[in-house]
């Protein structure tokens, strides 16, 4: 009787110790988990001859429901469906300079989660960050330069549900 008590009690002690120092070693300031970086596609915006013209078009043959930015998809997070989300197709002048110093006709945007971690972590990695983070109502914005030069938009939704 002794002896299982013994074991028993022993057999506690260890799984107890065992778990306190998994949860040690798991939240160790030295070990991080990785961080979410791009969440989805934000947008995608392209240049072309007559914005109005090719939104009527878009509204009337393909159904498109335009705003003054274009034509904003919403859907439910995937990992969360109490989250809302959206994606804005947006087409952008001929001369516009928003896209620069990219040459490229397009500008795809990516949702990200906490800019201004992904921020401070692409500058240490040595990446081209154009601007700072500039907020609206609609989110924070900031742009990058990928290893090609193309522009790349990235935003922080403030939207939550």
């Amino acid at each position: 009787m002794v002896k299982g008590t013994v074991i028993v009690l022993a057999l506690g002690a260890s799984f107890s110790a065992g778990f306190a120092f998994n949860a040690v070693l798991t939240k160790s300031p030295g070990k991080q988990e990785k961080m979410k970086r791009v969440t989805g596609i934000g947008g995608v915006f392209f240049k072309c001859n007559d914005p109005e013209k090719i939104k009527e078009w878009y509204k009337t043959h393909l159904g498109f429901n335009m705003d003054a930015y274009g034509a904003k998809f919403e859907w439910r997070q995937a990992d969360d469906s109490t989250q809302k989300g959206s994606t804005l197709w947006s087409p952008f002048p001929n001369k516009t300079k928003y896209f620069e110093p990219s040459s490229k006709d397009f500008m795809i945007n990516y949702r990200v989660d906490d800019l201004e971690a992904l921020v401070a972590a692409l500058k240490e990695e040595g990446v081209t960050v154009l601007d700072n983070i500039e907020t609206y109502d609609y989110g924070k914005f900031v742009h990058i330069l990928d290893v090609e030069g193309n522009k790349i938009e990235l935003w922080e939704p403030l939207e939550k549900k």
